[in-house]
């Protein structure tokens, strides 16, 4: 995102027009017709930064985390100077700008869910809510989290950000770090041990099975990690194996056929994850379609 030329010159423009508009404010020569061209200007720079971040993939959060301190500056530009247009402005866009990049940033955050890597559980179109708290609290995409740390569970639905692009994707926790993942025949092993399959229906061009993951047993109370998986063809597979390093997470997509995932690019690094898909709260499949809130719920 900071190394695209037109969201730079985008957030240039902005801070250059905020810190225009300051002097002309304190030196009293800020005329109305004046102010609106700032507004629109900088308006349409924010446009076209927010663009960008969208083409690129780039993250949101440090772009409102950059808006709430230059907010934050007018306001206190306004006190230190006892400009009431500075007090007033800034303290009107600090708070909910602050506020959002709170929300985004700690809490949850919406994505759009862009291919069908997970189906059925997960369609193209379905907007989510990714709790942004579940393996602890981080500003970056990428890093270790500075409170409240916790790991990735099996059959967490989790969003990170792979080793081979910098793009959000979301799959299925298959393994830890010191596990050994094998997949054949269409079925996962995990540590030597099959993953439990039970078929639920079966077309000529497709197969949906519900797998049981067990784990956390203690006095044979177990808790089972369930989910509804999608096979393409036939149950013939090349036989593979993968050994988890340490710090390492291994991820698959629910269908399994077409999925993106550490069959292909390897493992996810622990500081790279930055939550779990908790709740489906609207689909739009596309732009000339109405949205639709039949899917709503939370994610399995």
């Amino acid at each position: 995102m900071f190394t695209d030329p037109v969201f730079i010159l985008a957030l240039v423009s902005v801070s250059l027009l905020i810190v225009f508009w300051i002097v002309k404010v304190l030196s009293d020569t800020l005329t109305d017709q004046l102010q609106q061209t700032i507004y629109t200007l900088g308006f349409l720079s924010a446009l076209l930064g927010i663009y960008r971040i969208f083409v690129n993939a780039g993250d949101l959060g440090i772009v409102l985390f950059l808006g709430s301190i230059m907010c934050l500056a007018i306001l206190v530009a306004g006190m230190i100077k006892k400009n009431e247009l500075l007090k007033t402005t800034g303290k009107g866009w600090f708070l909910p700008v602050f506020f959002i990049f709170v929300l985004r940033t700690f809490i949850y955050e919406p994505y759009q869910i862009p291919s069908g890597s997970m189906i059925p559980g997960l369609q193209v179109g379905d907007f989510i809510l990714v709790n942004k708290h579940s393996y602890g609290l981080k500003i970056n995409r990428i890093g270790k989290p500075f409170a409240m740390a916790s790991d990735p569970e099996y059959g967490d639905v989790v969003v990170f950000i792979p080793p081979h692009v910098n793009v959000p994707y979301i799959k299925r926790l298959i393994g830890k770090p010191g596990d050994t993942i094998g997949y054949l025949n269409k079925k996962i092993y995990v540590n030597g041990v099959p993953i439990e399959q039970e078929l639920i229906s079966s077309t000529e061009e497709e197969t949906f099975i519900k797998e049981v993951l067990k784990y956390s047993c203690a006095n044979n109370d177990c808790n089972n990690s369930e989910r509804i998986i999608r096979i393409v063809g036939g149950s013939a597979s090349y036989p593979e194996e993968f050994s988890v390093p340490a710090d390492h997470y291994f991820a698959m997509g629910d269908n399994r056929d077409n999925s993106s995932d550490s069959r292909y690019w390897g493992f996810v690094p622990r500081e790279n994850f930055m939550g779990t898909g908790e709740m489906i709260w609207m689909t739009w499949e596309c732009w000339t379609c109405l949205p639709s809130f039949s899917r709503a719920g939370w994610i399995n």
